[in-house]
């Protein structure tokens, strides 16, 4: 049996969840696919964001990998429903943002949740709104993803442009922000320094919990240690080495 675990994300913000989950299961063995090159999903149409998600999906489903984890807000709400109804047998993980937890950190104040503008307006976050909306201030991410994709997480750019999208809400009590991209846990430094009082929540842990829990209820886990991780981008060998480096910096 193929022992691979798909991880699949727009680009390189799904390197922030494959840490955390290598973090938990170290033995395990990893194909990350980076759509780069077609990367941001954000501001493109759902029929676009679906056939892009198809087909990079399907380039991991090639190589018979036994679950796959899409690592992509945006991708799971345009995607990941129709997947799961085409592979029942196979485990799927995918990502929502963590307003759940963000919701029951309020004490008096507002949750900012820092999306992409079709992770907000799709209908996976309409339900979570519906649950957990009260005192929410959505914020598209606009221009953060193309930071990151260019290697620029941590530049005076990408903080510029946080504090272009954030300062209108610097008075206001913030409780929580909530990262709704997989990219935006690369600025998570620059957001607590505007927030510092906020607490800054994602969807990696989680992600990574769930995705133990099915490996082991299905027999699939694997005790082989240490685990690996091959990287594939549409991007090509500069994206690639963009990905080890975030990774790097990661532990």
């Amino acid at each position: 049996m193929n022992d691979l675990i798909g991880f699949f994300d727009s680009g390189v913000g799904g390197i922030s969840v494959l840490h955390e989950t290598r973090r938990l299961l170290p033995s395990e063995n990893f194909l990350f696919y980076g759509d780069n090159l077609n990367a941001p999903y954000g501001p493109r149409p759902l029929d676009e964001i679906r056939a892009l998600s198809a087909s990079g999906i399907g380039r991991l489903l090639a190589r018979d990998v036994k679950a796959l984890v899409i690592a992509c807000n945006t991708a799971t709400s345009a995607y990941a429903e129709i997947i799961r109804a085409q592979r029942p047998d196979l485990p799927i993980v995918g990502m929502e943002p963590a307003l759940k937890p963000a919701h029951f950190a309020l004490h008096g104040g507002q949750v900012i949740v820092l999306a992409t503008d079709a992770t907000l307006r799709l209908e996976k976050f309409e339900r979570l709104m519906a649950l957990y909306g009260n005192d929410v201030i959505c914020v598209v991410g606009e221009g953060l993803v193309e930071l990151v994709e260019s290697g620029k997480a941590q530049s005076p750019e990408a903080e510029a442009q946080l504090k272009r999208l954030l300062s209108p809400y610097a008075r206001l009590q913030i409780d929580a922000i909530v990262l709704g991209c997989t990219h935006f846990p690369f600025l998570r430094a620059p957001i607590q320094r505007m927030f510092p009082s906020a607490k800054l929540f994602d969807g990696r842990e989680g992600t990574a919990q769930r995705l133990k829990y099915l490996l082991e209820a299905q027999g699939l886990r694997s005790d082989d240690s240490p685990g690996s991780v091959e990287y594939q981008s549409s991007g090509g060998e500069e994206s690639m080495a963009l990905m080890r480096a975030l990774m790097a910096a990661l532990d």
